[in-house]
């Protein structure tokens, strides 16, 4: 209750101010009397000499100001290529209307006098916020910044999105911050470093193909540093230590100019902050780009063969985490860059769950009881470098190494028809070499030319061990069963090794018009190697032989592909239609004989492009794709999953043809800075990779057959944003349904799920003032396997908050609250999380004194459920208890 009627005091201030301007309204024309859109409009009080109000015109060339009534000023306008207009206006006690007119510039690339930052400007393709415009004073990191500027969120992966599209890259200062990734970056950069931040829209790294390629969904991210953190090493020194041993030791270091830049940053806690997680190793793509994307063959290689546990929202019972990371660039001439970066990440961890599952074909429920041991080793490292001796000629060479060194112990207690006690244990050393070389030549105005390869080496050698008084498939396995207990064994090994390659020819027929010829190829190859032995009472090992329980799999899948697409712009429309020819070639050999699958498939796709204003587009694609499986799948040989999971692979198994079809809609109104964003997409397999099972109370030996029934997947989510002086608001909303079919015990079973996520949010941005952002979350899981339903809902509101005062403190909290139930009332589970920081910092002093918290409500779990075509579940996890820390930082 306090936290709303602050809230509706800040509203009442914001409205008491208002009160007290006037606004300011007219059209920019240019000399032929059509409205400029995007020109910057700015108000200078002619008195303090300081800008008070600003704002860009809209489609229309429509612009509104808001002056203080009594006060004078003088209006600016500028739009680049048209000399800029002036005039000066007292306001006073009514609105007022003035239209300008902007004549030609005679040189357009003359510079434009700019006296005065605006604090949001255009041009073309990227808008430029000036950051010291949208600051309080108690942002502490890129983060902080960034989820105050209009048009710009970061996602719960701590990912950056511009107009509901993912930033695929940031640079500092027109160099790359750990290519592939901005999670490090809006975590690690400091605030108080940022000068400017420049979304970068319709992105192409190669100026070459800029306007041949649909790059609309291509976002990136170039942070403008101060003056005074250029030729200097500036970052940050953070240590912090609380009762229980908990501490926390973070320092970084940046160094920029304009030959080279080198930048430095390690976190060693145990609070459960963990900077580098597992998911966010296994999507960083180091800045690798899918060269077949357009092609439209999907050949999967398989990763992450344990499936090791993950914890919740990075929170769980205990974890202990070491991260270092070093990302550097040096150009040693001008028409050669070199850059790359190295990432380690330890992370010890414990977990603890309590989880309820229910078997659809059995209607068994199984109770369980797991404690989980985790260390994960984390390693990366890229090296790039880019040629480009003119503008016709750009080579590109990146490598890109991925190991981990995982290790997991988890011990089970289950209870079901039987109560058994389980260990497992999990281990695996992956590696992964990426490798990419391009060329792109421009012959002449008409004629260009993109050569792209790409080679990516991959080793897996996943091992699992289960101990456990029970064995579930004592029919399947030939066990000893005269043992104490069983301990079964598994080794696997997959080695792959992909090649991608293909040239494009683009024939450029004029300023909105081209054609483009592909030749390409896709080759990878895949050897498995699998076996299972049981290790008996004495020591000895029984190894199960034989071809049930031993694979040697050499799978090969070749495709070579021409393609041709017309691309042509016509009024606002783009349209891009296309067509690919795969002659595709699959064999595995494995049991002494070679089973192969030729197949000659035409492949259209179609985008379209809908450019309704400069900032608004409606957009469409339409795409059949065909999908091969890895050769997990097709090993015929029994494979463990887990203690109560056998699977067997399938070599007669043949692709999947997949429809693909998506709506998107996408504007951001600089003049009143609303955003919207939209999205609906819809998903069509047919003769889709399925899976069989066989389930025996909670046991079940599963395969993957092709299958005639028809999968079909629907999903929409969009959002609306709109700033109200001080005030931003946003409502969001996502919902997803899919309908799978699967056989169990040889009978058909339709699945659907129907999940609902929705938002709404209000939070202030006063700069001399406190700030507050209040909202609420709205989830529903819907979930029907063969007519058994059950829906599980989640309310979450949640505040933030944060002020300075007595001018050298500052304060922030972070509330969050949860309320689990299900439709049938036998689950409720209320919890809250609470996060604060205290600091203290005199002005121009480089200590920083600080009380960390977290957890402060000592929660002591949270809530997750999940289903597939088998099972659903609901499951409670045990998280870290209330920790305080004492931090001091120092400012370099």
């Amino acid at each position: 209750m306090r936290i709303t009627l602050h809230f509706i005091v800040f509203l009442t201030f914001g409205f008491f101010c208002s009160a007290q301007e006037i606004s300011l309204t007219g059209i920019v024309k240019d000399s032929t009397g059509t409205g400029v859109d995007m020109a910057n409009v700015i108000a200078i009080n002619t008195e303090t000499k300081g800008l008070e109000s600003y704002g860009i015109t809209n489609h229309a060339g429509l612009y509104k100001l808001k002056l203080k009534t009594g006060s004078q000023y003088t209006v600016k306008v500028s739009y680049l290529g048209l000399k800029t207009e002036s005039f000066t206006l007292t306001a006073g006690d009514v609105d007022a209307v003035k239209d300008v007119v902007m004549q030609e510039q005679a040189a357009q690339l003359d510079e434009v006098e700019v006296t005065y930052e605006m604090p949001v400007s255009v041009k073309g393709d990227t808008i430029v916020y000036d950051t010291d415009s949208f600051v309080s004073g108690t942002e502490k990191k890129l983060k902080d910044v960034l989820e105050n500027l209009p048009g710009i969120e970061i996602d719960d992966d701590g990912q950056i999105e511009v107009e509901g599209k993912t930033v695929t890259k940031v640079m500092v200062e027109g160099k790359d911050f750990f290519d592939g990734d901005s999670k490090i970056a809006v975590e690690n950069i400091p605030a108080n470093a940022l000068s400017k931040v420049e979304v970068l829209k319709n992105y192409n790294e190669v100026s070459q193909m800029k306007g041949l390629t649909n790059d609309d969904d291509n976002v990136a991210l170039n942070i403008r540093l101060k003056e005074g953190k250029k030729k200097f090493w500036f970052g940050e020194l953070t240590a912090g230590y609380g009762p229980d041993n908990r501490y926390l030791a973070h320092p970084k270091l940046f160094y920029y100019s304009p030959d080279y830049s080198i930048n430095i940053i390690t976190d060693l806690n145990n609070l459960g902050e963990v900077p580098f997680t597992r998911n966010d190793y296994r999507k960083f793509t180091g800045g690798f780009r899918d060269i077949n994307a357009r092609g439209g063959s999907s050949i999967d290689v398989g990763s992450d063969g344990l499936g090791l546990s993950t914890g919740q929202n990075n929170r769980a019972n205990d974890i202990d985490t070491k991260f270092a990371a070093v990302n550097f660039s040096y150009a040693p001439s001008k028409s050669l860059d070199l850059s790359g970066f190295g990432i380690y990440s330890h992370t010890g961890t414990l977990m603890k769950s309590i989880s309820s599952t229910t078997y659809i074909a059995s209607n068994d429920i199984e109770n369980a009881t797991t404690n989980t041991d985790q260390t994960v080793h984390l390693g990366l490292a890229k090296l790039s470098a880019r040629y480009k001796p003119n503008a016709d000629l750009q080579i590109d060479y990146d490598a890109l190494l991925k190991q981990s060194d995982d290790y997991e112990a988890v011990d089970v207690l289950s209870i079901s028809d039987i109560t058994d006690e389980i260990s497992e244990v999990k281990r695996q050393k992956p590696l992964a070499v990426n490798q990419n070389l391009n060329l792109y030549y421009t012959l002449d105005d008409k004629n260009i030319f993109a050569v792209e390869a790409q080679h990516l080496y991959q080793d897996e050698d996943p091992f699992y061990e289960a101990i456990r008084s029970e064995f579930a498939f004592v029919d399947v396995f030939p066990v000893d069963e005269n043992q104490d207990v069983y301990n079964i064994n598994q080794v696997k090994n997959v080695v792959t090794n992909k090649v991608d390659a293909k040239v494009d020819y683009y024939y450029v027929l004029g300023d909105k018009s081209n054609l483009n010829f592909t030749m390409g190829t896709t080759q990878s190859h895949q050897n498995f190697n699998s076996g299972i032995f049981q290790v008996l009472d004495g020591g000895t090992t029984l190894d199960m032989e034989g071809s049930d329980y031993e694979n040697d799999v050499d799978f090969n899948v070749s495709d070579l592909y021409l393609g041709f697409h017309y691309k042509v712009i016509s009024g606002i429309f783009t349209f891009n239609p296309g067509v690919t020819l795969h002659q595709y070639n699959v064999k595995n050999d494995q049991l002494g004989n070679v089973v192969k699958d030729d197949l000659t498939s035409l492949l259209p796709d179609v985008y379209i492009n809908a450019q309704l204003k400069k900032s608004e587009n409606l957009r469409f694609n339409y795409r059949v794709t065909r999908s091969f499986t890895d050769v997990n799948k097709f090993a015929q040989a029994y494979v463990l999953n887990n203690y109560n999971s056998a699977y067997q692979g399938n070599r007669d198994l043949e692709s999947a043809l997949n429809h693909n079809l998506s709506l998107n809609f996408f504007s951001f109104n600089m003049f009143n800075f609303t955003n919207i964003f939209g999205n609906v997409s819809y998903t069509k397999r047919i003769d889709a990779l399925k899976s069989s099972a066989e389930i025996v109370g909670i046991n079940r030996i599963s395969t993957t057959i092709n299958s005639n029934f028809e999968d079909e997947s629907f999903s929409a989510n969009g959002r609306y944003e709109r700033t109200f002086g001080k005030i931003k608001g946003s409502v969001r909303g996502s919902l997803a349904w899919s309908t799978t079919n699967n056989l169990v015990d040889n009978a058909q079973l339709t699945s659907n799920a129907f999940t609902q996520s929705y938002q709404g949010a209000l939070s202030t941005n006063f700069k001399n003032a406190p700030n507050l952002e209040v909202g609420y979350r709205y989830s529903v899981n819907n979930y029907d396997n063969g007519g058994r339903e059950t829906t599980y809902f989640t309310k979450r509101p949640y505040a933030r908050f944060d002020t300075a005062f007595l001018k050298s403190f500052i304060v922030t909290l972070d509330y969050d609250y949860y309320n689990y139930t299900d439709k049938e009332g036998t689950i409720g589970n209320k919890y809250s999380f609470l996060e604060s920081n205290l600091t203290y910092q005199q002005k121009d002093s480089k200590w920083e004194f600080g009380i960390k918290g977290t957890n402060l409500l000592n929660t002591t779990t949270l809530n997750k459920d999940s289903t597939n075509e088998l099972y659903f579940t609901t499951q409670s996890y045990y998280v870290q208890p209330r920790y305080v820390l004492f931090t001091i930082k120092y400012d370099i």
